[in-house]
């Protein structure tokens, strides 16, 4: 007899596939972990939390002020918001993310962080395309804009996110940051050359962060990094 390791919490069909939402007992290390999957591909594990954690760190590190206005785009399992919200000087943070389904799973306590998430007053979920709110004209301005939806900026999840990675992109990126703010990007590749050169077009003082983390399902050190870069004057 099998004895599967999976609880399935959530299923729904969406425009971009079968989202699925699991918790599993990982027995080597006696945790519960919990997947999301999207189609066929493993989109996030609460497992590898280190590089979501850091885009928090790293790209509110490069902001000066108090009272800052975050918006994430990307609410995932909630560790790069809660990481945001650790933050003292954050006043306001507004998660967007496509899926109602994962703003769902929030509001009904189903991940780790989303009592602390949710109970957060200075928290608001926002059912929409990021994407899209960025090719808008700016209703307002952020002082840190935070990204972790596709895998890279040169595998995206859905092909009309690439535009946000072109010059023309990262420019309209940079209308909705106020002055000194900051642009912070998830990748699960390594530093991209081009990507780098694009951002320096737009913003000032671009870096590349390789953000190490140990991987206790191969035993090794997994890589991922985390781009910042500022708006000046």
């Amino acid at each position: 007899m099998v004895i599967s390791r999976f609880e399935e919490l959530d299923f729904q069909e969406t425009p971009m596939g079968e989202l699925n939402l699991r918790r599993r007992r990982e027995p080597t290390l006696g945790i519960d972990v919990y997947e999301v999957k999207l189609g066929d591909e493993y989109l996030m594990s609460s497992l590898f939390t280190v590089a979501e954690i850091a885009l928090s760190d790293l790209g509110l590190a490069a902001v000066s002020g108090d009272n800052l206005r975050v918006v994430n785009g990307g609410l995932g399992l909630g560790y790069t918001a809660v990481a945001a919200l650790a933050d003292s000087r954050v006043g306001s943070l507004e998660v967007i993310d496509a899926l109602p389904a994962v703003i769902d799973w929030h509001q009904r306590g189903l991940l780790p962080v989303s009592a602390e998430l949710t109970g957060d007053s200075r928290t608001t979920l926002t059912h929409a395309d990021f994407f899209a709110v960025m090719r808008a004209e700016p209703t307002q301005q952020f002082d840190a804009i935070l990204l972790d939806v596709d895998h890279s900026p040169r595998h995206q999840l859905d092909p009309s996110h690439a535009d946000l990675y072109t010059v023309a992109g990262l420019g309209r990126v940079r209308a909705h940051l106020a002055e000194g703010g900051v642009f912070a990007l998830w990748s699960d590749d390594p530093a991209d050359d081009e990507f780098m050169e694009r951002l320096g077009q737009v913003f000032e003082n671009p870096i590349a962060h390789a953000v190490d983390f140990d991987n206790a399902l191969t035993g090794g050190v997994s890589s991922n990094t985390v781009y910042v870069a500022t708006r000046g004057a």
